[in-house]
Protein backbone atom coordinates (compact mmCIF):
# COMPACT_ATOMS: atom_id res chain seq x y z
CA UNK A 1 0.00 0.00 0.00
CA UNK A 2 2.31 2.77 -1.22
CA UNK A 3 2.26 6.48 -0.57
CA UNK A 4 4.47 9.34 -1.73
CA UNK A 5 7.72 9.82 0.18
CA UNK A 6 8.05 13.50 0.85
CA UNK A 7 11.32 14.23 2.62
CA UNK A 8 14.72 12.73 3.23
CA UNK A 9 15.77 12.26 6.84
CA UNK A 10 19.35 12.70 8.04
CA UNK A 11 20.19 10.58 11.06
CA UNK A 12 21.09 12.54 14.18
CA UNK A 13 22.89 11.68 17.40
CA UNK A 14 21.13 9.16 19.59
CA UNK A 15 19.31 10.36 22.70
CA UNK A 16 16.98 8.71 25.21
CA UNK A 17 13.41 8.39 24.00
CA UNK A 18 10.04 7.29 25.31
CA UNK A 19 9.65 3.50 25.32
CA UNK A 20 6.03 3.70 24.15
CA UNK A 21 7.09 5.78 21.15
CA UNK A 22 9.78 3.28 20.18
CA UNK A 23 7.37 0.37 20.61
CA UNK A 24 4.94 2.07 18.23
CA UNK A 25 7.73 2.49 15.68
CA UNK A 26 8.69 -1.18 16.03
CA UNK A 27 5.03 -2.21 15.66
CA UNK A 28 4.85 -0.34 12.35
CA UNK A 29 8.13 -1.86 11.19
CA UNK A 30 6.98 -5.41 11.98
CA UNK A 31 3.63 -4.90 10.25
CA UNK A 32 5.16 -3.34 7.14
CA UNK A 33 7.58 -6.24 6.74
CA UNK A 34 4.97 -8.90 7.43
CA UNK A 35 2.30 -7.39 5.15
CA UNK A 36 4.65 -6.65 2.29
CA UNK A 37 4.13 -2.86 2.41
CA UNK A 38 7.53 -2.12 0.89
CA UNK A 39 7.29 1.72 0.69
CA UNK A 40 6.35 1.94 4.37
CA UNK A 41 9.12 -0.50 5.32
CA UNK A 42 11.63 1.53 3.31
CA UNK A 43 10.53 4.77 4.94
CA UNK A 44 10.78 3.28 8.40
CA UNK A 45 14.27 2.02 7.61
CA UNK A 46 15.30 5.55 6.55
CA UNK A 47 14.52 6.97 9.99
CA UNK A 48 15.88 4.04 12.03
CA UNK A 49 18.11 5.40 14.79
CA UNK A 50 16.90 8.96 14.27
CA UNK A 51 15.06 9.40 17.55
CA UNK A 52 13.89 12.93 16.76
CA UNK A 53 12.30 11.79 13.49
CA UNK A 54 10.71 8.79 15.22
CA UNK A 55 9.28 10.95 17.99
CA UNK A 56 7.81 13.39 15.47
CA UNK A 57 5.94 10.55 13.75
CA UNK A 58 5.06 8.19 16.60
CA UNK A 59 4.86 10.10 19.90
CA UNK A 60 1.45 11.77 19.53
CA UNK A 61 -1.37 10.86 17.12
CA UNK A 62 -2.98 13.48 14.91
CA UNK A 63 -5.78 15.27 16.68
CA UNK A 64 -9.18 14.70 15.08
CA UNK A 65 -11.45 17.68 15.64
CA UNK A 66 -14.18 19.61 13.87
CA UNK A 67 -11.62 20.46 11.15
CA UNK A 68 -10.78 16.76 10.76
CA UNK A 69 -7.17 15.68 10.24
CA UNK A 70 -4.29 17.55 8.65
CA UNK A 71 -0.58 16.81 8.55
CA UNK A 72 2.30 16.06 6.23
CA UNK A 73 2.16 12.74 4.36
CA UNK A 74 4.49 10.18 5.91
CA UNK A 75 4.59 7.10 8.11
CA UNK A 76 3.37 7.20 11.70
CA UNK A 77 0.38 7.97 13.85
CA UNK A 78 1.08 11.71 13.59
CA UNK A 79 1.01 11.76 9.78
CA UNK A 80 -1.39 11.37 6.88
CA UNK A 81 -1.20 7.84 5.44
CA UNK A 82 -3.60 5.04 4.51
CA UNK A 83 -3.51 3.62 8.03
CA UNK A 84 -4.47 6.83 9.85
CA UNK A 85 -7.15 7.45 7.19
CA UNK A 86 -8.57 3.91 7.60
CA UNK A 87 -8.50 4.11 11.40
CA UNK A 88 -10.33 7.45 11.42
CA UNK A 89 -12.87 6.25 8.86
CA UNK A 90 -13.64 3.22 11.05
CA UNK A 91 -14.41 5.64 13.87
CA UNK A 92 -16.70 7.62 11.57
CA UNK A 93 -18.39 4.41 10.38
CA UNK A 94 -19.28 3.52 13.96
CA UNK A 95 -20.87 6.95 14.46
CA UNK A 96 -22.89 6.57 11.25
CA UNK A 97 -24.08 3.07 12.11
CA UNK A 98 -25.03 4.23 15.59
CA UNK A 99 -27.11 7.00 13.97
CA UNK A 100 -28.74 4.51 11.58
CA UNK A 101 -27.41 6.30 8.51
CA UNK A 102 -26.09 3.34 6.53
CA UNK A 103 -28.58 3.66 3.66
CA UNK A 104 -28.44 7.44 3.50
CA UNK A 105 -24.78 7.08 2.72
CA UNK A 106 -21.62 9.18 2.66
CA UNK A 107 -20.38 11.39 -0.19
CA UNK A 108 -16.61 11.08 -0.67
CA UNK A 109 -14.53 13.61 -2.59
CA UNK A 110 -10.88 14.58 -2.98
CA UNK A 111 -8.65 17.32 -4.36
CA UNK A 112 -5.58 17.17 -6.63
CA UNK A 113 -2.96 16.54 -3.95
CA UNK A 114 -0.57 13.63 -4.08
CA UNK A 115 -2.26 10.53 -2.63
CA UNK A 116 -5.67 12.19 -2.36
CA UNK A 117 -7.38 9.64 -4.62
CA UNK A 118 -5.82 6.76 -2.70
CA UNK A 119 -6.95 8.18 0.63
CA UNK A 120 -10.48 8.79 -0.71
CA UNK A 121 -10.71 5.23 -2.01
CA UNK A 122 -9.38 3.91 1.32
CA UNK A 123 -12.19 5.73 3.12
CA UNK A 124 -14.75 4.38 0.64
CA UNK A 125 -13.54 0.80 1.14
CA UNK A 126 -13.78 1.07 4.93
CA UNK A 127 -17.26 2.63 4.86
CA UNK A 128 -18.57 -0.01 2.44
CA UNK A 129 -17.12 -2.82 4.58
CA UNK A 130 -19.16 -1.42 7.47
CA UNK A 131 -22.39 -1.68 5.47
CA UNK A 132 -22.54 2.02 4.55
CA UNK A 133 -23.50 3.28 1.10
CA UNK A 134 -20.83 5.46 -0.53
CA UNK A 135 -21.25 8.13 -3.20
CA UNK A 136 -17.69 8.38 -4.54
CA UNK A 137 -16.83 11.17 -6.97
CA UNK A 138 -15.27 9.70 -10.10
CA UNK A 139 -12.43 12.24 -9.94
CA UNK A 140 -11.29 15.35 -8.09
CA UNK A 141 -13.88 18.02 -7.25
CA UNK A 142 -14.05 21.33 -5.32
CA UNK A 143 -14.77 21.20 -1.59
CA UNK A 144 -18.03 23.20 -1.90
CA UNK A 145 -19.39 20.59 -4.31
CA UNK A 146 -18.84 17.95 -1.63
CA UNK A 147 -20.88 20.06 0.81
CA UNK A 148 -23.54 20.47 -1.89
CA UNK A 149 -23.53 16.72 -2.62
CA UNK A 150 -24.27 15.85 1.01
CA UNK A 151 -27.45 17.94 0.76
CA UNK A 152 -28.27 16.96 -2.83
CA UNK A 153 -28.17 13.20 -2.19
CA UNK A 154 -29.53 13.40 1.36
CA UNK A 155 -26.37 11.84 2.81
CA UNK A 156 -25.77 11.52 6.51
CA UNK A 157 -22.15 12.59 6.11
CA UNK A 158 -19.40 13.55 3.69
CA UNK A 159 -15.63 13.13 3.52
CA UNK A 160 -13.26 15.34 1.58
CA UNK A 161 -9.57 14.51 1.28
CA UNK A 162 -7.81 17.87 1.05
CA UNK A 163 -5.32 20.08 2.83
CA UNK A 164 -6.85 23.23 1.36
CA UNK A 165 -4.12 25.81 0.72
CA UNK A 166 -1.27 24.12 2.61
CA UNK A 167 2.07 23.36 0.88
CA UNK A 168 2.47 20.20 -1.20
CA UNK A 169 3.78 18.03 1.65
CA UNK A 170 0.39 18.17 3.39
CA UNK A 171 -2.88 16.37 3.07
CA UNK A 172 -6.02 16.30 5.18
CA UNK A 173 -9.34 14.65 5.87
CA UNK A 174 -12.45 16.77 6.43
CA UNK A 175 -15.74 15.31 7.61
CA UNK A 176 -19.15 16.87 7.00
CA UNK A 177 -22.47 16.00 8.63
CA UNK A 178 -25.98 15.80 7.19
CA UNK A 179 -26.47 19.58 7.13
CA UNK A 180 -23.56 19.97 4.69
CA UNK A 181 -21.40 21.74 7.29
CA UNK A 182 -18.29 20.34 8.92
CA UNK A 183 -18.73 17.84 11.72
CA UNK A 184 -20.09 19.33 14.98
CA UNK A 185 -17.88 19.05 18.11
CA UNK A 186 -19.93 16.33 19.83
CA UNK A 187 -19.71 14.07 16.77
CA UNK A 188 -16.02 14.84 16.26
CA UNK A 189 -15.40 13.73 19.83
CA UNK A 190 -17.19 10.42 19.22
CA UNK A 191 -15.20 9.76 16.04
CA UNK A 192 -11.95 10.57 17.86
CA UNK A 193 -12.78 8.26 20.75
CA UNK A 194 -13.85 5.40 18.47
CA UNK A 195 -10.75 5.77 16.31
CA UNK A 196 -8.47 5.76 19.35
CA UNK A 197 -9.90 2.36 20.37
CA UNK A 198 -9.34 0.97 16.87
CA UNK A 199 -6.01 -0.79 16.26
CA UNK A 200 -4.34 1.07 13.43
CA UNK A 201 -3.59 -2.12 11.48
CA UNK A 202 -6.15 -4.68 12.58
CA UNK A 203 -9.11 -2.71 13.92
CA UNK A 204 -10.73 -1.50 10.71
CA UNK A 205 -12.74 -3.33 8.08
CA UNK A 206 -12.20 -3.06 4.34
CA UNK A 207 -13.51 -4.52 1.09
CA UNK A 208 -12.45 -3.79 -2.48
CA UNK A 209 -14.18 -1.16 -4.58
CA UNK A 210 -15.32 -3.91 -6.94
CA UNK A 211 -16.93 -5.83 -4.08
CA UNK A 212 -18.54 -2.65 -2.78
CA UNK A 213 -20.00 -1.76 -6.18
CA UNK A 214 -21.28 -5.30 -6.75
CA UNK A 215 -22.97 -5.24 -3.33
CA UNK A 216 -24.71 -1.96 -4.18
CA UNK A 217 -22.77 -0.02 -1.55
CA UNK A 218 -20.70 2.06 -3.98
CA UNK A 219 -22.15 4.57 -6.44
CA UNK A 220 -19.85 6.67 -8.59
CA UNK A 221 -21.02 10.26 -9.08
CA UNK A 222 -19.82 13.12 -11.22
CA UNK A 223 -21.51 14.82 -14.15
CA UNK A 224 -25.05 14.88 -12.76
CA UNK A 225 -23.82 16.41 -9.52
CA UNK A 226 -21.68 18.96 -11.39
CA UNK A 227 -24.73 20.13 -13.33
CA UNK A 228 -26.91 20.43 -10.25
CA UNK A 229 -24.14 22.25 -8.36
CA UNK A 230 -23.59 24.77 -11.15
CA UNK A 231 -27.35 25.34 -11.41
CA UNK A 232 -27.40 26.15 -7.69
CA UNK A 233 -24.39 28.47 -7.99
CA UNK A 234 -25.98 30.40 -10.86
CA UNK A 235 -29.33 30.56 -9.08
CA UNK A 236 -27.54 32.53 -6.34
CA UNK A 237 -26.06 34.97 -8.85
CA UNK A 238 -27.52 38.47 -8.47
CA UNK A 239 -26.53 40.40 -11.59
CA UNK A 240 -25.14 38.19 -14.37
CA UNK A 241 -26.27 40.81 -16.89
CA UNK A 242 -23.25 42.90 -15.90
CA UNK A 243 -20.94 40.01 -16.82
CA UNK A 244 -22.72 39.48 -20.11
CA UNK A 245 -22.44 43.13 -21.09
CA UNK A 246 -19.01 44.08 -19.75
CA UNK A 247 -17.14 40.85 -18.98
CA UNK A 248 -15.42 40.23 -22.31
CA UNK A 249 -14.11 43.78 -22.39
CA UNK A 250 -12.50 43.60 -18.96
CA UNK A 251 -9.91 40.97 -19.90
CA UNK A 252 -10.46 38.65 -16.93
CA UNK A 253 -7.65 36.18 -16.20
CA UNK A 254 -8.24 33.04 -14.15
CA UNK A 255 -5.89 30.55 -12.49
CA UNK A 256 -6.83 27.50 -10.39
CA UNK A 257 -3.20 27.30 -9.14
CA UNK A 258 -3.05 23.64 -10.26
CA UNK A 259 -6.21 22.83 -8.29
CA UNK A 260 -9.78 21.60 -8.60
CA UNK A 261 -11.30 24.84 -9.86
CA UNK A 262 -9.79 24.31 -13.32
CA UNK A 263 -13.05 23.12 -14.89
CA UNK A 264 -16.06 24.41 -12.94
CA UNK A 265 -14.95 28.02 -12.41
CA UNK A 266 -14.51 28.72 -16.15
CA UNK A 267 -17.75 26.88 -16.88
CA UNK A 268 -19.69 28.91 -14.28
CA UNK A 269 -18.32 32.17 -15.72
CA UNK A 270 -19.10 31.03 -19.27
CA UNK A 271 -22.70 30.29 -18.31
CA UNK A 272 -22.94 33.85 -16.98
CA UNK A 273 -21.91 35.20 -20.37
CA UNK A 274 -18.12 35.54 -20.04
CA UNK A 275 -16.77 34.10 -23.29
CA UNK A 276 -13.32 35.71 -23.43
CA UNK A 277 -11.85 34.35 -20.18
CA UNK A 278 -8.05 34.12 -20.26
CA UNK A 279 -6.66 31.14 -18.34
CA UNK A 280 -3.12 30.60 -17.09
CA UNK A 281 -2.08 27.49 -19.01
CA UNK A 282 0.93 26.75 -16.77
CA UNK A 283 -1.44 26.37 -13.79
CA UNK A 284 -4.53 24.87 -15.44
CA UNK A 285 -3.42 21.24 -15.12
CA UNK A 286 -4.11 19.74 -11.65
CA UNK A 287 -0.77 18.90 -10.05
CA UNK A 288 -0.14 17.95 -6.42
CA UNK A 289 3.44 19.22 -6.63
CA UNK A 290 2.26 22.79 -7.37
CA UNK A 291 5.34 23.37 -9.56
CA UNK A 292 4.88 27.12 -10.12
CA UNK A 293 4.37 28.21 -6.49
CA UNK A 294 5.91 27.57 -3.09
CA UNK A 295 2.49 27.54 -1.43
CA UNK A 296 -0.82 27.37 -3.37
CA UNK A 297 -2.52 29.94 -1.18
CA UNK A 298 -4.33 32.79 -2.99
CA UNK A 299 -3.65 34.98 0.03
CA UNK A 300 -0.03 35.05 -1.22
CA UNK A 301 0.94 37.47 -3.98
CA UNK A 302 3.08 34.81 -5.70
CA UNK A 303 -0.04 32.92 -6.78
CA UNK A 304 -0.67 35.73 -9.27
CA UNK A 305 2.86 35.87 -10.73
CA UNK A 306 2.15 33.46 -13.60
CA UNK A 307 -1.01 35.39 -14.46
CA UNK A 308 0.88 38.70 -14.52
CA UNK A 309 3.48 37.14 -16.84
CA UNK A 310 0.69 35.95 -19.13
CA UNK A 311 -0.88 39.41 -19.20
CA UNK A 312 2.45 41.00 -20.15
CA UNK A 313 3.27 38.40 -22.80
CA UNK A 314 -0.12 38.71 -24.52
CA UNK A 315 -0.54 42.43 -23.83
CA UNK A 316 -3.94 41.79 -22.22
CA UNK A 317 -5.86 44.80 -20.95
CA UNK A 318 -6.83 43.01 -17.72
CA UNK A 319 -9.14 44.49 -15.10
CA UNK A 320 -8.94 41.61 -12.62
CA UNK A 321 -7.19 38.29 -11.96
CA UNK A 322 -9.15 35.59 -10.17
CA UNK A 323 -7.30 32.76 -8.39
CA UNK A 324 -8.69 29.79 -6.48
CA UNK A 325 -6.89 27.51 -4.03
CA UNK A 326 -6.39 23.73 -4.57
CA UNK A 327 -9.80 22.63 -3.27
CA UNK A 328 -11.56 25.70 -4.71
CA UNK A 329 -13.15 26.94 -1.53
CA UNK A 330 -11.10 30.16 -1.30
CA UNK A 331 -10.71 32.93 -3.85
CA UNK A 332 -7.99 35.49 -4.46
CA UNK A 333 -8.42 38.71 -6.46
CA UNK A 334 -5.69 40.89 -7.96
CA UNK A 335 -6.49 44.30 -9.44
CA UNK A 336 -4.59 47.30 -10.78
CA UNK A 337 -3.82 50.09 -8.35
CA UNK A 338 -3.70 53.79 -9.19
CA UNK A 339 -0.33 53.35 -10.91
CA UNK A 340 -1.46 50.46 -13.07
CA UNK A 341 0.41 47.82 -11.07
CA UNK A 342 -1.31 44.63 -9.93
CA UNK A 343 -1.95 44.29 -6.21
CA UNK A 344 -3.47 41.30 -4.42
CA UNK A 345 -6.49 42.25 -2.31
CA UNK A 346 -6.76 40.93 1.22
CA UNK A 347 -9.60 38.66 2.26
CA UNK A 348 -11.18 41.53 4.18
CA UNK A 349 -10.97 43.90 1.20
CA UNK A 350 -12.65 41.32 -1.03
CA UNK A 351 -15.26 40.78 1.69
CA UNK A 352 -16.02 44.50 1.88
CA UNK A 353 -16.33 44.83 -1.91
CA UNK A 354 -18.62 41.80 -2.17
CA UNK A 355 -20.78 42.86 0.77
CA UNK A 356 -21.16 46.34 -0.73
CA UNK A 357 -21.99 44.79 -4.12
CA UNK A 358 -24.61 42.38 -2.77
CA UNK A 359 -26.36 45.01 -0.66
CA UNK A 360 -26.45 47.62 -3.43
CA UNK A 361 -27.58 45.23 -6.16
CA UNK A 362 -30.34 43.85 -3.93
CA UNK A 363 -31.45 47.40 -3.11
CA UNK A 364 -31.39 48.43 -6.78
CA UNK A 365 -33.44 45.41 -7.85
CA UNK A 366 -35.80 45.49 -4.89
CA UNK A 367 -34.87 41.96 -3.80
CA UNK A 368 -33.52 42.70 -0.33
CA UNK A 369 -35.42 40.51 2.18
CA UNK A 370 -36.89 42.39 5.13
CA UNK A 371 -35.10 40.01 7.50
CA UNK A 372 -31.81 39.91 5.57
CA UNK A 373 -28.76 39.02 7.61
CA UNK A 374 -25.06 38.77 6.77
CA UNK A 375 -22.42 36.87 8.74
CA UNK A 376 -18.68 37.19 9.27
CA UNK A 377 -16.19 35.41 11.49
CA UNK A 378 -15.25 37.25 14.65
CA UNK A 379 -11.66 37.75 13.43
CA UNK A 380 -12.76 39.46 10.20
CA UNK A 381 -12.78 43.20 9.56
CA UNK A 382 -15.20 45.50 11.34
CA UNK A 383 -15.58 47.34 8.04
CA UNK A 384 -18.14 44.66 7.20
CA UNK A 385 -20.16 45.69 10.27
CA UNK A 386 -20.01 49.35 9.26
CA UNK A 387 -21.24 48.61 5.72
CA UNK A 388 -24.13 46.51 6.98
CA UNK A 389 -25.16 48.99 9.68
CA UNK A 390 -25.23 52.01 7.38
CA UNK A 391 -27.35 50.06 4.89
CA UNK A 392 -29.79 48.76 7.49
CA UNK A 393 -28.76 45.12 7.13
CA UNK A 394 -28.57 42.97 10.24
CA UNK A 395 -25.18 41.35 10.74
CA UNK A 396 -23.68 38.91 13.23
CA UNK A 397 -20.25 37.51 14.03
CA UNK A 398 -19.52 33.84 14.67
CA UNK A 399 -16.47 31.88 15.74
CA UNK A 400 -13.74 31.14 13.22
CA UNK A 401 -14.62 28.17 11.03
CA UNK A 402 -17.15 28.25 8.22
CA UNK A 403 -19.15 25.52 9.95
CA UNK A 404 -20.49 28.22 12.28
CA UNK A 405 -21.81 30.16 9.30
CA UNK A 406 -23.28 26.90 7.99
CA UNK A 407 -25.02 26.32 11.31
CA UNK A 408 -26.71 29.72 11.06
CA UNK A 409 -27.92 29.01 7.53
CA UNK A 410 -29.47 25.75 8.72
CA UNK A 411 -31.03 27.43 11.76
CA UNK A 412 -32.56 30.26 9.72
CA UNK A 413 -33.92 27.95 7.04
CA UNK A 414 -35.73 26.08 9.79
CA UNK A 415 -37.15 28.96 11.87
CA UNK A 416 -37.35 31.65 9.13
CA UNK A 417 -36.05 34.23 11.60
CA UNK A 418 -33.50 35.61 9.12
CA UNK A 419 -32.67 35.27 5.44
CA UNK A 420 -28.99 34.61 4.74
CA UNK A 421 -27.52 36.87 2.05
CA UNK A 422 -23.74 36.65 2.55
CA UNK A 423 -21.08 35.10 4.77
CA UNK A 424 -17.32 35.45 4.81
CA UNK A 425 -14.08 34.73 6.62
CA UNK A 426 -10.99 36.91 6.37
CA UNK A 427 -9.04 33.91 5.04
CA UNK A 428 -10.76 34.52 1.67
CA UNK A 429 -13.76 32.24 2.02
CA UNK A 430 -17.17 33.51 0.79
CA UNK A 431 -20.70 32.20 0.27
CA UNK A 432 -23.83 33.99 -0.97
CA UNK A 433 -26.40 31.19 -1.03
CA UNK A 434 -27.62 28.23 1.04
CA UNK A 435 -26.84 25.59 -1.62
CA UNK A 436 -23.65 24.69 0.29
CA UNK A 437 -22.63 25.07 3.93
CA UNK A 438 -18.97 25.76 3.28
CA UNK A 439 -17.14 28.57 1.55
CA UNK A 440 -17.29 28.35 -2.24
CA UNK A 441 -14.73 29.77 -4.67
CA UNK A 442 -16.86 28.77 -7.68
CA UNK A 443 -19.77 30.94 -6.54
CA UNK A 444 -17.40 33.62 -5.24
CA UNK A 445 -15.70 33.81 -8.67
CA UNK A 446 -19.07 34.57 -10.26
CA UNK A 447 -19.85 37.11 -7.55
CA UNK A 448 -16.44 38.79 -7.94
CA UNK A 449 -16.84 38.97 -11.72
CA UNK A 450 -20.26 40.58 -11.25
CA UNK A 451 -18.77 43.12 -8.87
CA UNK A 452 -15.90 44.03 -11.22
CA UNK A 453 -18.29 44.38 -14.17
CA UNK A 454 -20.77 46.48 -12.19
CA UNK A 455 -17.96 48.88 -11.26
CA UNK A 456 -17.02 49.08 -14.95
CA UNK A 457 -20.65 49.99 -15.69
CA UNK A 458 -20.26 52.82 -13.15
CA UNK A 459 -17.08 53.95 -14.89
CA UNK A 460 -14.97 52.87 -11.92
CA UNK A 461 -12.07 50.50 -11.42
CA UNK A 462 -12.17 48.11 -8.46
CA UNK A 463 -9.34 50.09 -6.86
CA UNK A 464 -11.40 53.28 -7.10
CA UNK A 465 -14.44 51.47 -5.71
CA UNK A 466 -12.43 50.23 -2.73
CA UNK A 467 -11.20 53.75 -1.99
CA UNK A 468 -14.78 55.00 -2.19
CA UNK A 469 -15.67 52.50 0.53
CA UNK A 470 -12.78 53.72 2.72
CA UNK A 471 -13.78 57.33 2.17
CA UNK A 472 -17.35 56.54 3.22
CA UNK A 473 -16.72 54.23 6.18
CA UNK A 474 -13.19 55.02 7.38
CA UNK A 475 -9.77 53.51 6.80
CA UNK A 476 -9.53 49.93 7.99
CA UNK A 477 -6.40 47.82 8.03
CA UNK A 478 -6.02 44.20 9.07
CA UNK A 479 -3.05 41.89 9.33
CA UNK A 480 -2.47 38.33 10.46
CA UNK A 481 0.58 36.92 12.23
CA UNK A 482 1.32 33.21 12.03
CA UNK A 483 3.64 32.06 14.79
CA UNK A 484 4.81 28.53 13.97
CA UNK A 485 4.98 26.12 16.89
CA UNK A 486 7.37 23.17 16.62
CA UNK A 487 8.08 20.14 18.75
CA UNK A 488 6.78 16.61 19.20
CA UNK A 489 3.37 17.79 20.46
CA UNK A 490 2.72 21.26 19.03
CA UNK A 491 -0.95 21.17 20.09
CA UNK A 492 0.07 20.85 23.74
CA UNK A 493 2.64 23.62 23.31
CA UNK A 494 0.01 25.91 21.77
CA UNK A 495 -2.34 25.26 24.70
CA UNK A 496 0.52 26.01 27.11
CA UNK A 497 1.31 29.31 25.43
CA UNK A 498 -2.32 30.37 25.33
CA UNK A 499 -2.61 29.71 29.06
CA UNK A 500 0.57 31.73 29.69
CA UNK A 501 -0.90 34.67 27.74
CA UNK A 502 -4.06 34.47 29.85
CA UNK A 503 -2.03 34.60 33.05
CA UNK A 504 0.04 37.51 31.82
CA UNK A 505 -3.16 39.48 31.05
CA UNK A 506 -1.69 42.44 29.12
CA UNK A 507 -3.36 45.77 29.90
CA UNK A 508 -2.03 47.54 26.80
CA UNK A 509 -0.65 46.94 23.30
CA UNK A 510 2.01 49.37 22.03
CA UNK A 511 0.82 51.95 24.54
CA UNK A 512 -2.87 51.64 23.70
CA UNK A 513 -5.00 50.57 26.66
CA UNK A 514 -7.00 47.34 26.69
CA UNK A 515 -10.56 48.28 27.67
CA UNK A 516 -11.96 44.74 27.58
CA UNK A 517 -10.89 41.19 26.83
CA UNK A 518 -13.20 38.50 25.51
CA UNK A 519 -11.97 35.15 26.75
CA UNK A 520 -13.97 32.75 24.62
CA UNK A 521 -12.69 29.74 26.56
CA UNK A 522 -14.71 31.05 29.52
CA UNK A 523 -17.48 32.63 27.45
CA UNK A 524 -16.87 35.99 29.13
CA UNK A 525 -16.19 39.59 28.12
CA UNK A 526 -14.25 41.11 31.01
CA UNK A 527 -13.98 44.92 31.15
CA UNK A 528 -11.07 46.88 32.62
CA UNK A 529 -13.33 48.07 35.46
CA UNK A 530 -13.88 44.46 36.55
CA UNK A 531 -17.42 44.04 35.22
CA UNK A 532 -18.17 41.14 32.89
CA UNK A 533 -20.84 39.76 30.58
CA UNK A 534 -21.26 36.76 28.28
CA UNK A 535 -19.77 36.70 24.78
CA UNK A 536 -22.89 35.10 23.31
CA UNK A 537 -20.80 32.59 21.36
CA UNK A 538 -19.74 28.98 22.02
CA UNK A 539 -16.58 28.40 24.01
CA UNK A 540 -13.33 28.43 22.07
CA UNK A 541 -9.64 28.90 22.82
CA UNK A 542 -9.44 32.54 21.72
CA UNK A 543 -8.59 35.88 23.31
CA UNK A 544 -10.04 39.10 21.85
CA UNK A 545 -8.48 42.32 23.19
CA UNK A 546 -10.59 45.44 22.62
CA UNK A 547 -8.39 48.56 22.58
CA UNK A 548 -9.24 52.12 23.55
CA UNK A 549 -8.86 53.47 20.00
CA UNK A 550 -11.41 51.01 18.59
CA UNK A 551 -8.78 48.56 17.34
CA UNK A 552 -8.55 44.91 18.35
CA UNK A 553 -5.88 42.23 18.79
CA UNK A 554 -7.13 38.63 18.62
CA UNK A 555 -5.03 35.59 19.51
CA UNK A 556 -5.99 31.98 18.83
CA UNK A 557 -4.33 28.65 18.01
CA UNK A 558 -4.92 27.39 14.47
CA UNK A 559 -7.34 24.49 14.20
CA UNK A 560 -5.49 22.88 11.29
CA UNK A 561 -1.79 23.76 11.60
CA UNK A 562 0.82 24.06 14.38
CA UNK A 563 0.51 27.83 14.57
CA UNK A 564 -0.73 30.50 16.93
CA UNK A 565 -2.40 33.26 14.95
CA UNK A 566 -2.77 36.91 15.87
CA UNK A 567 -5.30 39.08 14.03
CA UNK A 568 -4.88 42.85 14.06
CA UNK A 569 -7.98 44.94 13.31
CA UNK A 570 -7.46 48.70 13.00
CA UNK A 571 -9.57 51.73 12.03
CA UNK A 572 -7.95 55.15 11.63
CA UNK A 573 -8.37 58.57 10.02
CA UNK A 574 -6.04 57.82 7.12
CA UNK A 575 -4.38 54.90 5.38
CA UNK A 576 -0.99 55.99 6.73
CA UNK A 577 -2.20 56.06 10.34
CA UNK A 578 -3.99 52.75 9.93
CA UNK A 579 -0.84 51.09 8.55
CA UNK A 580 1.28 52.56 11.35
CA UNK A 581 -1.09 51.34 14.07
CA UNK A 582 -1.39 47.88 12.52
CA UNK A 583 2.40 47.54 12.50
CA UNK A 584 2.74 48.56 16.15
CA UNK A 585 0.03 46.22 17.38
CA UNK A 586 1.43 43.34 15.33
CA UNK A 587 4.88 43.77 16.88
CA UNK A 588 3.39 43.84 20.38
CA UNK A 589 1.31 40.73 19.71
CA UNK A 590 4.29 38.82 18.31
CA UNK A 591 6.32 39.66 21.41
CA UNK A 592 3.47 38.49 23.67
CA UNK A 593 3.09 35.14 21.87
Amino acid sequence: MPFALITNITKKEEKPMDERCMNEYLKWKEYAERSGDAPTAQRLAEIEGDFEAIEERFAVPMSFGTAGLRSTMDVGIAKMNIYTVAQTTQGLAELINEAGGQERGVAVCHDNRNNSRMFAETAAKVLAANGIKVYLFESLRPTPELSFAVLHYGCIAGINVTASHNPKEYNGYKVYWEDGAQLPPEHAKKVSESASRCDIFYGWKQISLEEAEKAGRLIYIGGECDGAFLDAVLASSLAPEYIKEYGDGIGFVYTPVHGTGYRLVPEALRRCGLNALNTVDSQMIPDGDFPTVVSPNPENRECFDEAVKLIASRNIDCGAIIATDPDADRIGLAIKDGNGDFIALSGNQIGALLADHIIKVRREKGIMPENACAIKSVVSSNLFDAICEKNGVRHISVLTGFKYIGEKIKEWEADKSNTFIFGYEESQGYLAGGYARDKDAVGASVLAAEMVCRQRARGKTVFEALNEIYAEYGYYRESVLNIKISGVDPMAEMAKRMEAIRKEAPDEFAGTKVIAVRDYSKGLRICSDGTSEGTGLPKSDMLYYELADGSAVIIRPSGTEPKIKAYILVRAESIEKADEAAGKFASAAEKLI
